[in-house]
């Protein structure tokens, strides 16, 4: 009897770590599974998740560029899914797809059991408007902050999500333009490639970085790099990229099809020695 099939779907995906981190999870929890990855270009999501259901698939993972369309087909739709109008993990049911979104969870989870991060009351910038910050402002408002200043390039999008958040009082739309006079920030997060050109050359202004401002790059590995470089060299407290966050919400996805949480901090241990080892080898 073969195992349950599993799969992260996205364009590009050949890079994804979540195969391997939920072969580490259902050896920790002794249950057997497939985890693959499939690369599905935007036009090809529908039939590409068509496809996987008919070979037995029975929960996905949904990257980048598909979060919004795999809100859009599914039948219902977890709370915090709704919120956030975007979707990241799809359960399989007799009459289709269910969907939820663990990115809020996931990024929350990482920054205060993780690295020690006090949410409430802080200032917020976050840099981008699509699937990622739609998946993580509801969760970042849920954890206690003050303010959230949205930042896009396009600024209809900012406007849009600030709107759909449903809270005026804390959620503030801003223009690109207006990022070197719109203050300093106590938590930074980038959820978008806005601070990088064609070069990698960084853009934004380090009037930004307040004293003992936190600054996050929802990416990981050498994605990460140019932004959290910015940070530093912009004076931030502390940088933090998403390989946290990446192995928590997979942890909590995991929960959502098995009932079962993992134990996430042995596996992001051991990714970031792979990092590290990989790092030294180059």
């Amino acid at each position: 009897m073969s195992s349950p099939r599993y799969a992260v779907i996205g364009h590009p995906v050949s890079h994804s770590l979540s195969p391997l981190i939920h072969a580490r999870f259902g050896k920790q929890a002794g249950i057997a599974l497939e985890y693959g990855a499939i690369d599905a270009p935007r036009e090809n999501f529908d039939a590409a998740l068509a496809a996987f259901a008919a070979e037995g698939g029975v929960g996905a993972n949904v990257t980048l560029p598909h979060k919004q369309r795999a809100a859009g087909i599914c039948g219902h739709l977890t709370e915090r899914a709704r919120r956030a109008g975007v979707v990241n993990t799809l359960v399989r049911t007799a009459t289709g797809w269910d969907g939820d979104n663990t990115d809020g969870v996931g990024l929350v989870r990482d920054l205060t059991s993780r690295h020690g991060q006090d949410l409430r009351g802080r200032k917020v910038l976050l840099l981008g408007a699509g699937g990622a910050a739609q998946g993580v402002a509801p969760a970042l408002l849920d954890a206690g902050i003050a303010d959230l200043f949205i930042v896009n390039r396009t600024d209809t999008r900012s406007d849009a999500l600030a709107d759909a958040l449903g809270e005026p009082r804390r959620v503030h739309p801003r223009y690109f333009n207006d990022l070197g006079a719109i203050g300093s920030f106590d938590l930074i997060i980038n959820a978008t490639s806005i601070a990088r050109t064609s070069r990698g050359e960084l853009v934004l202004p380090g009037s930004l970085i307040a004293p003992r401002c936190d600054v996050v790059d929802l990416g990981y590995g050498e994605a990460a790099i140019p932004f959290l470089s910015w940070a530093r060299a912009s004076g931030a407290d502390h940088v933090i990229d998403g390989l946290g966050m990446l192995v928590e919400q997979a942890a909590e996805s995991f929960l959502v099809w098995h009932g079962v949480r993992p134990d996430g901090d042995a596996v992001y241990d051991e990714l970031r020695a792979r990092e590290s080892s990989m790092a030294t080898a180059g």
